[in-house]
Order: structure tokens, then C-alpha cells, then sequence
């Protein structure tokens, strides 16, 4: 596993980064491929097909209810992937066979400790707060491990590692044009109140849903944690996604909307459907302040 704080991603084509405007493209369960600043980014790789199982552990699995919005082989080029944990809704079996070995993934070490047995040649490991920073075609991306907790401390345990992930999207070094925040599969817990803190200014938030229950214990935010999130990390958008798509996911995203507009949070939350794209745009000035 690499240790340089820094890493050079290889051009597709030489193209100059474009700091303007951006896309979230919605795969489905926790997968996105974000698309700023000349990098297309790839979250928490799951492409299983509905009807077809997950293995969780301790010989647990879930059923997919949703079918995927593309499937692996209409991927285009992707620069590295966000790995949250190794579980099987995150990164299935056919992310395991189909992604280039050597794609750069930046997760937790646990994750990377699993994707070198798999023959995977670039996992990245963090520990929580620490930072790797990608750089291609003279544009930056720092990459935060943030806390998560996947599961009551009885049994997180017993659970896979994972990390919340932020993402700062750099013109040059020390300046930043897009901040960026996904969740990762925690419950709400006292280490998320230190994100604000350190990061006081979260422009778009990737929120990790669905209420997951296993033996009747909650493992990832359901409709009121998920609210609670958004008034604990203020982020100016939040995209909901992790939802609707496993049996184990107890709470709907319609809950979340009934409880995110009682707490009045419509207006800062963006909801899309599998395969469907969310356009931003970021400031002029935002860009020169960052340059």
C-alpha cells in the first residue's frame, strides 16, 4: 500500500480542470460518480442486480431490491474510487472481478488490508483526520478521513472499519474551490460533532441512509438520525442516497422527506432518483479566492 502523502494520477487526455461546474451522477445504493475539477470519482462500488444476495457476515446476506443504473462495463474512465468499508453492499463481488486492479482506492486500512489480498495494488489507508491529497493535469483533490461509527458500540466491534470521507477540491495547494462531504455508513455519534469544527464550511453532503437493521440493532442512520446529521454538520446541500435498495434497509426515503421538511430542510436537500444527475455550479469568485 503506498504511503506518500501525495499521489499523481495519470491523464486520460490532457484536458484543463474545469473548477465551474460539476455533476453527481447516482448509480444507486451508496455508489456515485462524481465528476469536478477534470476528476471522475467512484463511491462505494455496488452493481449487483436485483433478486441477487450480499453477504454481510456471520452468515448474514441481503437481498437487492433495486437494479443498478448502469452496470460496471458502461463505466467511464474513473481516476480513483472512495471506499467508506469493506462490506458486500459496498464493494460487491463484481467490483472485486471487473475494476482495474491498479485503480486507486482511498479508505480505510482495514478496506486496503483486504483489496491487497484481492490482488489490488493501490489502496490508499487513513486513519481518521488524516489526508492524502491527488493531483492531475495541475488540479487537486484532499481527501479527509472523517469519523464513522457502523453500529451501537456493542457490537461496532464486530463491524467493518469505515470512514466518512471530505474532499477538497484544490486550484492549487491551500486553496479550496469545492468542499465535499459523504458520510460513509455511521450512526450519529459524538465524533461527528468535530467535523464542523475543522470543517466549518461543507458546500454538498453525501448522506448514508436506508435505517439498516440487522437483528434489530440500527448500523446506519435511518430518518431522524439523518436529520440530526444535517443540524450537527450544516452542510449547504445534501444529496440522500444509501436507501431503498436491501432488505436490510428499514427506513425509507420517504421518511427522511417527511422528517428533513418537518425540520425544515427542504430547500438545502437535493433528491435523486438511480441514474438520475445533479448538476452544480461554484462561484467565480469562490474559484479566484481559491486560486
Amino acid at each position: 500500500m503506498p504511503n506518500s502523502d501525495e499521489i499523481h494520477l495519470p491523464s486520460f487526455e490532457t484536458v484543463r480542470p474545469d473548477f465551474a461546474q460539476g455533476s453527481v451522477f447516482f448509480v444507486g445504493t451508496a455508489t456515485v460518480l462524481l465528476r469536478y475539477a477534470g476528476f471522475t470519482i467512484l463511491t462505494d462500488p455496488n452493481f449487483l442486480h436485483a433478486g441477487e444476495h450480499v453477504y454481510l457476515g456471520y452468515g448474514l446476506t441481503s437481498e437487492r431490491l433495486t437494479q443498478p443504473a448502469l452496470d460496471i462495463e458502461a463505466l467511464p474512465p474513473v481516476d480513483f474510487c472512495i471506499l467508506s468499508h469493506y462490506h458486500g453492499d459496498h464493494f460487491d463481488r463484481i467490483a472485486e472481478e471487473k475494476l482495474s486492479k491498479a485503480l486507486t482506492i482511498v479508505t480505510t486500512k482495514e478496506a486496503a488490508r483486504a483489496l491487497s489480498g484481492k490482488g489490488f495494488t493501490a489502496p490508499r489507508a487513513l486513519d481518521t483526520w488524516k489526508s492524502v491529497t491527488l493531483e492531475k493535469d495541475g488540479a487537486r483533490v484532499k481527501i479527509t478521513s472523517m469519523p464513522g461509527r457502523h453500529g451501537p458500540p456493542v457490537v461496532a466491534r464486530l463491524l467493518p472499519e469505515v470512514m466518512g470521507s471530505l474532499l477538497e477540491f484544490q486550484p492549487r495547494e491551500g486553496g479550496t474551490a469545492l468542499r465535499l462531504y459523504i458520510t460513509g455508513d455511521t450512526l450519529v455519534f459524538d465524533g461527528l460533532k468535530e467535523i464542523p469544527k475543522k470543517f466549518p464550511e461543507i458546500d454538498l453532503a453525501l448522506f448514508h441512509l436506508g435505517g439498516t437493521r440487522i437483528m434489530g440493532m440500527l448500523l446506519t442512520m435511518d430518518a431522524a438520525q439523518g436529520v440530526e446529521a444535517v443540524r450537527i454538520i450544516q452542510p449547504r446541500r445534501v444529496i440522500p442516497i444509501h436507501y431503498n435498495d436491501y432488505t436490510v434497509f428499514k427506513s425509507p426515503l420517504e421518511d427522511f422527506k417527511k422528517a428533513a421538511a418537518d425540520a425544515g430542510f427542504e430547500d438545502r436537500v437535493i433528491y435523486l432518483e438511480h441514474g438520475h444527475l445533479y448538476n452544480f455550479e461554484v462561484s467565480e469568485n469562490r474559484i479566484r479566492r481559491a486560486a
